[in-house]
């Protein structure tokens, strides 16, 4: 209901006069248009709205989607900003760790939803490309100082400083798009197959008590694929096991390239054999060393073993370089091992850690890696991105 009065109108067109000549210096005369409910003023009057109407529009406004999700946008930057600790208290973890974080939940809850080959579903895919683009605008802003020319008024040539994205994020970045998108391509692949389909499982599993994710149980003909078929899953297997390895070399390359943490330092034993046990260093440090054969006599049945394995050999790498870079004086291995010994079982020790990661690629990552990624305070492009394939 509107509720005011022609003597109210006319008093403030009044007001509004007078207001416009002092603060003009020349006002040219003009008729002004009567104050219709289309044409009030900003600042003006303004009709008074009933409890009912105004209750209306202000849901309306709240289910307003650009609003809402402009408020998401709003929390997101600022969880980034607080390490992810929104009492403002200081106790976040860092900016790097907390879109590493952003990055890696948005794409366990987006493709670990996935349990079909078939293409995603429109909403998720623009869900995805959405969100991702808006974490990865923060990249954008992390830069560098590069020299560049600048010509004066005069003619002259001179050398300024210009910032430019950081160099590892223009090379790095581009490359994880390209295969973020060669895996949705993948996807999108099984379109147009006809051999196979998918049934939800039935009630008898839910009926046992198991409370588990029930994946579909996909439907074979009688006879099995065709050859074409069986060709064409075996090309997309192979495509998406390229994606992987390219994206795990990009992880390694970007890991080495990290600050080793001091608290993993303090955190290691006094020499090498301490870290590896003694069994496994008189099976390193043997004259005639075979890393298959070592490797056939280890127990590597689980994958906690194996990261076990893992840690021991990596630690032990760490120490023996720092020892030969003089690097470390906590501790002396003793007058019986040289400095060419060393050198050697580091090497043995490198290759085993090679074989490792190339033949179990799911094992979680190492301890050194964790304590990279976790007290790194520089954001770096990978862990940022796809921790997804």
């Amino acid at each position: 209901m509107l509720d005011y009065s022609i003597d109210e109108e006319l008093s403030m067109s009044k007001r509004q006069g007078w207001t416009l000549l002092r603060n003009s210096s020349a006002v040219k005369c003009q008729a002004m248009p009567p104050l219709a409910p289309s044409n009030w003023p900003e600042r003006g009057l303004k009709p008074k709205l009933s409890s009912k109407d105004h209750n209306a529009a202000n849901d309306k406004e709240a289910l307003d989607p650009l609003d809402i999700e402009m408020e998401q946008m709003k929390e997101r930057f600022a969880m980034l900003l607080l390490g992810e600790d929104m009492t403002g208290g200081g106790k976040g973890v860092s900016s790097a760790l907390a879109l590493s974080n952003a990055i890696t939940n948005l794409a366990s809850s987006v493709f670990g939803e996935q349990w079909r080959l078939e293409p995603m579903s429109p909403e998720r895919k623009t869900r995805w490309q959405k969100e991702i683009d808006l974490l990865l605008s923060v990249t954008d802003y992390i830069v560098e100082l590069v020299p560049s020319q600048q010509k004066s008024k005069d003619g002259t040539n001179m050398e300024i400083m210009v910032t430019r994205q950081r160099n590892n994020l223009r090379s790095n970045i581009p490359a994880l798009r390209k295969l973020d998108a060669m895996l949705i391509e993948c996807l999108d692949n099984f379109k147009d197959q006809n051999e196979f389909y998918y049934e939800a499982r039935g009630a008898d599993d839910s009926e046992k008590g198991n409370n588990k994710k029930k994946l579909p149980t996909v439907i074979v003909p009688p006879n099995g694929l065709s050859e074409a078929s069986r060709k064409f899953l075996q090309y997309q297997k192979d495509c998406v096991n390229q994606v992987l390895k390219a994206a795990m070399g990009i992880n390694a390359q970007i890991i080495s390239e990290m600050e080793m943490p001091e608290d993993y330092i303090e955190s290691l034993p006094r020499n090498g054999r301490v870290s590896l046990g003694d069994s496994i260093y008189r099976s390193i440090t043997v004259e005639f060393f075979d890393p298959d054969q070592f490797l056939s006599s280890m127990d590597l049945t689980s994958d906690n073993k194996i990261l076990d394995l893992k840690n021991r050999i990596e630690a032990s790498i760490v120490i023996w370089k720092r020892k030969m870079n003089q690097k470390d004086g906590k501790s002396t291995w003793g007058p019986a091992v040289s400095l060419e010994k060393r050198e050697i079982f580091e090497e043995r020790a490198e290759t085993i850690l090679l074989i490792l990661k190339h033949r179990f690629p799911g094992v979680p990552q190492s301890s050194l890696d964790v304590s990279k990624i976790q007290l790194n305070r520089v954001i770096e492009c990978t862990f940022l991105v796809y921790n997804l394939i």
